[in-house]
């Protein structure tokens, strides 16, 4: 019988604790451990990175990690599979090789190319503004690697669980259609991708533990696809049922999680907690994968400025109303786009004059960088003594900076490359697809909580967990209770209806909802908030990681059976 996997997450994002590496292989036993580095916003950093420099175009955090821990990997036998290669896999495989033999650490390298297709955007009528265009691979090259005896792999635009589905596929020896063990390593991957997110971190419930100094998740896998979810003993944060119900909601939509290895069913999933800082996942279903490869594409969308006026005490209507009046005459013609929001932050009568402030903000976008440059800046600044009383910015304004636009397309599943240790290139082939899947019908309503007639007037979050994020210029925000009773009311109450009532920002967007009855949770999916990416910073929250937050803020009628 083939021994467990035990598989842990080093990074969540580019930027993550510099430290984690270490920790995670000085706290306990592992086999594996991985780092995600790649966001939809990072692909655009690194698409800029390496205009100026063809040799970037990968994470350099992840270079420096190494340079203090490559040893210890070494030393404890844990291979570390990595996409910090970004658009440039080679080329951060080729700088670890560099390092060991500068370090003297005998490690074998190896990596996957083939995700970017910047070289066919012409050809498919993508346009020529595009910056980079990266298929989202799956974990069959990583396997290829590790099969071949690599220490270390490094990829570039994998899928966040193609980082667990290849070291499980390699160590377990699943085919290419073992799909229900594929299904179950791609929800552990989920849970472990964003690392900390997973034992604590950025949790609806964080009073509950102490999470200052979370560690981070691993998942000692078994060859079923069944886990554990779990963290290294002593460190901080909680792995419960609720934390790990957080992580599988987010940045997902439905009952089915395609991916180009498998398509695993969320609905399928169930969890138990197997003992502290233990949730066990079981009963995971797969299917095959769809066809077609989820191609992302970034670009520079235009030049983008932001002011912040400071609006205290009375008539602060008025007092917006004039500051608007005045630059927009200054500015015309106006630029392509300008976006006024004004947030009530004041209160009457405050004895602390930063709560008697709102906030006034202004968003400019346009192609010229002048027009959304200088040319605002400088009308706001002529407005220093001719504006309302008390006139003050947050912070000088500024010159205007690029901003990205992110966007997806589909392209026909394709073969990549697994470039091995000894340097050979070996082909590997796209998992078998299924042309069409029947929809999945929402599962039905439980039965309604029997009518009492005791509410009480209080905030969702009272009852419910959050967690939201973002998908290209959509968002996703879902929303989870901990008993069955709470679930028969939040099932019937908090539609996609209520939803807009609550969010006025969502009142006029597509939503949809899914129902998971096995997690007690709902899931929506909000088209087009984010308008054209994380990367244009088109609202307040531009990645919508505190949407869930103002939801679980809004009040409600509950019963109070359920308080």
């Amino acid at each position: 019988m083939t021994a467990p996997l035990r598989i842990g997450n080093a990074s969540g994002f580019y930027g993550d604790r510099f430290g984690a590496l270490r920790e995670m292989l000085t706290d306990g036993p592992l086999d594996v451990v991985t780092g995600d580095y790649l966001a939809e916003l990072t692909m655009l950093v690194l698409g800029r990175d390496r205009l100026k420099d063809p040799a970037r175009g990968y994470a350099t955090t992840f270079l420096r990690q190494a340079e203090e821990s490559l040893g210890l990997a070494a030393d404890r036998g844990v291979r570390i599979v990595t996409n910090a290669g970004g658009l440039n896999p080679a080329g951060l495989a080729g700088a670890v090789r560099e390092l060991a033999g500068r370090l003297g650490i005998p490690v074998r390298v190896a990596h996957v190319e083939g995700d970017d297709l910047l070289h066919r955007a012409a050809a498919e009528g993508w346009g020529e503004d595009v910056l980079t265009a990266n298929a989202y691979l799956g974990g069959a090259g990583i396997a290829a690697c590790l099969d071949a005896g690599a220490d270390v792999v490094v990829t570039g635009r994998v899928t966040d669980a193609a980082l667990v589905t290849g070291p499980a596929a390699a160590h377990f020896g699943w085919a290419a259609d073992d799909w229900d063990a594929l299904a179950g390593a791609v929800v552990a991957g989920h849970v472990l991708e964003c690392g900390a997110q997973a034992t604590g971190g950025n949790y609806a419930h964080f009073t509950r533990h102490d999470v200052r100094h979370p560690g981070f998740p691993l998942a000692e896998l078994h060859a079923d696809g069944s886990s554990v979810i779990t963290k290294h003993p002593g460190t901080g944060g909680a792995v419960t049922t609720g934390t790990v119900t957080a992580q599988l909601l987010y940045e997902t939509a439905g009952a089915r999680y395609p991916g180009p290895d498998v398509t695993a069913r969320l609905d399928s999933v169930r969890l138990e907690q197997a003992g502290p800082d233990r949730v066990r996942v079981t009963g995971v279903r797969g299917e095959p994968p769809p066809p077609t490869l989820k191609t992302g594409l970034t670009r520079v969308g235009g030049w983008r400025n932001e002011i912040v006026f400071v609006l205290t005490g009375l008539d602060i209507e008025a007092k917006a109303a004039l500051v608007r009046e005045q630059l927009e005459a200054a500015l015309t013609p106006l630029p392509r786009e300008l976006t006024w929001t004004l947030a009530r932050t004041d209160r009457a009568d405050a004895p602390v004059e930063e709560e008697a402030s709102a906030l006034l903000r202004l968003v400019v976008r346009d192609r010229d960088p002048e027009t959304a440059g200088r040319r605002v800046s400088g009308a706001a600044v002529e407005l220093g003594l001719a504006s309302y009383p008390g006139f003050q910015l947050t912070a000088p304004p500024g010159k205007g900076s690029p901003y990205g636009v992110f966007t997806s397309v589909d392209v026909e599943q394709f073969a990549h490359t697994a470039v091995l240790p000894d340097g050979r290139r070996v082909t590997v082939p796209p998992a078998p697809a299924s042309r069409a899947l029947a929809p999945v019908p929402e599962p039905p309503l439980p039965a309604p909580l029997p009518d009492t007639g005791r509410t009480r007037r209080a905030p969702l979050g009272l009852l419910a967990g959050a967690r939201s994020g973002d998908k290209g210029g959509s968002a996703n925000v879902g929303v989870w209770v901990e008993t069955d009773d709470a679930w028969r009311w939040l099932a019937r109450q908090l539609t996609a209806g209520r939803l807009r009532e609550l969010l006025p920002e969502v009142r006029n967007l597509p939503v949809t909802r899914h129902t998971f009855p096995a997690l007690r949770a709902v899931n929506f999916h909000i088209d087009g908030l984010l308008g054209e990416g994380a990367a244009a910073r088109s609202r307040f929250d531009p990645q919508a990681k505190a949407l869930g937050e103002w939801l679980r803020a809004r009040h409600l009628d509950i019963p109070e059976a359920l308080l």
